[in-house]
């Protein structure tokens, strides 16, 4: 199906969905309600894109059918289609070691807690791969017999299945061969060509479906390092303050806090302080 032209936020006598400027609208406001993503004017052909694919599950001819739907949705199966509906607008960009300079400071940042234990959370999982370069870092920089807890989190219940699972193409881009051989376990037959995270590393990683936008997070003890790495960007400035409140509320004095490379809180001093190139310290 041709791409649908929706520059102007008006239906195209292609569109296999109607989808006006008021369905968008309305599209923009409950995914800012839901999960503080703020969409801006230009996503209109993201949304048809995404979107659509849920309504051709559910059977709903037109974008008004299924909002209406959604909206009026109550119990679990309609909790369960919220969730469907935040997954398909999220998104996943990741890979091993991305943004590479992180754990390089991290190493670094890991040798005070050498025969210690370290808590450690990731707010935006996705498919894993960061939350597994995380642990991979810890498991050089403390050696055998390290005590780590990472929190791996993320509001899409879709990838986060995916990261529990912990299984990769084995031309993963970021892993290099010394770590292939340490950490991951390769596939064969069948599975040829692809590769498991070991047990050993995946015993220190708790999986859960998180909102940054919930009220409460049940988090356990406060953290010494988060990763909140590329989420901000998708929020507007209010709402950043709000989940930079919350972090700092969920982390100990002194943790660090590392954000990604176009994220900048520096109008936050009164929370974080800047400590080095895209990473911040709890005051």
């Amino acid at each position: 199906m041709p791409a649908p032209d929706l520059a102007s936020g008006t239906d195209a006598p292609d569109h296999e969905f109607s989808f006006s400027k008021a369905d968008f609208d309305r599209v923009r406001e409950l995914i800012y309600k839901h999960a503080g993503i703020s969409l801006h004017d230009g996503k209109h052909a993201m949304v048809y894109s995404r979107l659509s694919r849920r309504l051709r599950e559910t059977g709903h001819r037109s974008f008004a059918n299924y909002l209406q739907a959604l909206e009026a949705s109550t119990g679990a199966a309609g909790a369960a289609e919220w969730q469907e509906f935040v997954n398909c607008l999220t998104t996943n960009l990741t890979s091993f070691f991305r943004e590479e300079h992180h754990f390089h400071a991290l190493k670094d940042d890991l040798k005070p807690y050498v025969g210690k234990s370290v808590r450690i959370w990731c707010c935006a999982a996705s498919t894993g791969e960061e939350p597994y370069s995380i642990l991979m870092t810890c498991a050089e920089a403390l050696g055998p017999g390290a005590s780590v807890q990472l929190v791996a989190s993320d509001i899409d219940t879709h990838v986060l299945a995916a990261a529990r699972r912990g299984v990769y193409n084995a031309d993963s881009r970021g892993l290099d061969a010394t770590r292939l051989k340490q950490f991951f376990m390769r596939g064969t037959g069948a599975n040829a060509g692809r590769i498991r995270v070991k047990p050993e590393l995946q015993r220190w990683a708790e999986f859960r479906a998180l909102n940054l936008m919930d009220q409460q997070w049940q988090l356990g003890e406060p953290f010494h390092m988060v990763f909140c790495r590329n989420v901000m960007i998708y929020f507007d400035a209010p709402t950043q303050r709000k989940v930079l409140e919350r972090i700092h509320r969920v982390m100990r004095t002194g943790g660090l806090l590392f954000v990604g490379h176009s994220e900048n809180f520096t109008e936050s001093r009164d929370l974080f302080k800047l400590r080095g190139k895209t990473i911040y310290e709890r005051v």
